[in-house]
């Protein structure tokens, strides 16, 4: 249901508390909606309880507020991945099996955020000035440094063959993973065995 509430305004000094409305407003709006068409200003402005005019001090326009959903939604794959590797037994194989299921089940719990997050419903254009490169390029680096640590381990310990592109090993698992995940949130049955992810994973770390 959509919240129409007046909102309880915010006190000299809480811009910020403002900001992460909007952006939860929006995140709840993907959720029900399934994809960036259901976020508009508008929108958003009725399920935050605010006026449309309310956004402009934090947002320039809709794509500022996608890439602010997806920057938030990114730092909580982080965080997930960096729990998993936290909570994992200390050998290399534990932790990269912990980290890519993680990231599978983070994709499976929230499959409208996890299609918006990584492209193909929202694309910047050139035209949004309001988001540059910078922002771009930094989206997920922190949850892919961490693929590459867990995977690094994995060759140090002699338990995955060796390669002299370590980088472009993990983003061939990443990408592996994606393209599993991205099935897994569009298909409403997966085909295929059980333990598909597990050998997904052994097979492109190219574990022993």
């Amino acid at each position: 249901m959509t919240n129409t509430e007046p909102r309880r305004r915010n006190r000299r000094g809480e811009g910020g508390k403002l900001r992460e409305e909007i952006i939860t407003a929006a995140l709840a709006l993907l959720d029900e909606g399934g994809d960036e068409r259901a976020v508009t200003l508008r929108s958003v402005a009725r399920k935050a309880g605010i006026a449309a005019p309310s956004i402009y001090p934090h947002f320039a326009d809709q794509p500022s507020i996608m890439l602010a959903v997806v920057q938030q939604e990114m730092d909580a794959l982080a965080a997930t991945l960096r729990e998993a590797d936290d909570k994992a037994d200390r050998d290399g194989r534990s932790r990269l099996f912990a980290v890519c299921n993680a990231y599978l089940d983070f994709a499976q719990v929230h499959p409208q955020r996890y299609r918006i997050m990584f492209g193909g419903m929202w694309t910047p254009s050139v035209e949004d000035t309001s988001i540059t490169d910078a922002d771009l390029d930094s989206l997920g680096v922190e949850a892919f440094t961490l693929l590459v640590g867990v995977l690094g381990a994995c060759v140090e310990e002699g338990i995955a063959h060796a390669s002299d592109d370590l980088f472009g090993d993990a983003v061939a698992l990443w990408l592996g993973l994606h393209g599993l995940a991205h099935q897994r949130a569009v298909v409403r049955k997966m085909p295929g065995p059980a333990d598909v992810g597990d050998r997904l994973i052994k097979a492109l770390a190219h574990l022993k």
